[in-house]
């Protein structure tokens, strides 16, 4: 009988630990989605892009990908008869990340409102976390404009002078994952190792770092850049397809009291030379209280779910004017709270 204890007592430990574990794991994919994060793919035409037909659910957000890698419901190449199409191609502001849930990214609050007034409506979203105009370029290039009606380029102060970003850190970064893993891995990898390193900046959508350049350097990057964007818009208005921009600030170019972003006059030379309408949140923002502008980010780049509500009302306002749709007279004041 001592002898049975004696053996039990031997393995308690290791039984007691693994029950420890795997309630750790459960937990830790029920709570918290952890162990099946949003997965990337490099791509040598987009630099990279999120796998195709992902339908997960990370901190209490849904997070959904089609078959094009866009986060939108599946669609069909051909568009149905009488459904107004919109492409909206852009980076981590365009996307939302994990913090927002999918019904509050601008592309489905947009489709919500224009499908409130009466019209069918799919508003796809193209996007990627440290996506810049050279990346946009590659989708167009790669994916086309799904015979959209319109084509709508997110491009933020930031934008005008990143390079393109590269596939080189997939599957490398445990923030851009190519397979699922367990819970705790990811947890101890993806956010717990990198507090205890010091590393505060833990966003997976955040805005690849730029490396300390000179002022000639950036301006290289910005013509560049001008570039790429003349080239999407030649490819968008090739298939007599309308395009806009919609232009959006950091936070720091608003707060404490707004400065004229970076590049932002000579990029809208470019735009205006083009004759290119422009959705601009950072010239509606700048005539706002502070205090209202601070409750649309949720950091120095990024917005949250006040501030996506604001942007697709913006959008929806300027293409009602410009009658791109029915049911404009049911369309809702902008907000600005």
């Amino acid at each position: 009988m001592r002898k049975k204890k004696s053996k039990f007592g031997k393995y308690r430990i290791l039984i007691f630990s693994a029950i420890f574990l795997v309630a750790i794991e459960v937990s830790l994919r029920l709570l918290f989605g952890l162990g099946n994060p949003v997965l990337s793919q490099a791509d040598i035409s987009t630099g990279y892009r999120f796998q195709p037909n992902q339908q997960i659910v990370r901190f209490g957000k849904r997070i959904e990908y089609n078959q094009y890698s866009q986060r939108s419901q599946p669609i069909s190449l051909q568009k149905l008869e009488g459904t107004l199409r919109i492409l909206m191609v852009g980076d981590s502001v365009l996307n939302g990340g994990n913090p927002i849930d999918q019904k509050q990214i601008i592309t489905e609050q947009l489709k919500a409102k224009l499908k409130a007034s009466g019209q069918t409506t799919e508003v796809l979203n193209a996007s990627a976390g440290s996506w810049g105009i050279g990346n946009h370029l590659g989708y167009l290039k790669k994916f086309g404009t799904f015979g959209s009606d319109i084509v709508i380029l997110q491009i933020g102060t930031h934008d005008l002078t990143q390079p393109t970003s590269t596939g080189e850190r997939v599957g490398k970064d445990p923030n851009y994952p190519v397979h699922s893993l367990s819970a705790i891995q990811e947890a101890f990898t993806r956010y717990i190792l990198p507090r205890l390193l010091g590393n505060v900046n833990l966003n997976p959508f955040s805005n690849q770092e730029i490396p300390q350049i000179s002022p000639a350097q950036v301006a290289q990057h910005f013509q560049k850049n001008m570039e790429f964007f003349k080239t999407a818009v030649n490819l968008v208005r090739d298939k007599k397809t309308p395009i806009y921009v919609l232009f959006t600030p950091n936070r720091y170019d608003l707060i404490p009291t707004p400065v004229t972003p970076p590049y932002k006059p000579e990029f809208m030379q470019v735009v205006n030379s083009l004759q290119i309408p422009v959705f601009d949140t950072y010239e509606a923002w700048s005539k706002l209280p502070t205090n209202v502008v601070e409750t649309y980010f949720r950091d120095e780049v990024h917005l949250t779910e006040v501030g996506y509500e604001v942007v697709a009302n913006l959008i929806f306002q300027q293409l009602c004017i410009q009658q791109k749709f029915s049911g404009c007279s049911l369309a809702s004041p902008v907000h600005t709270r």
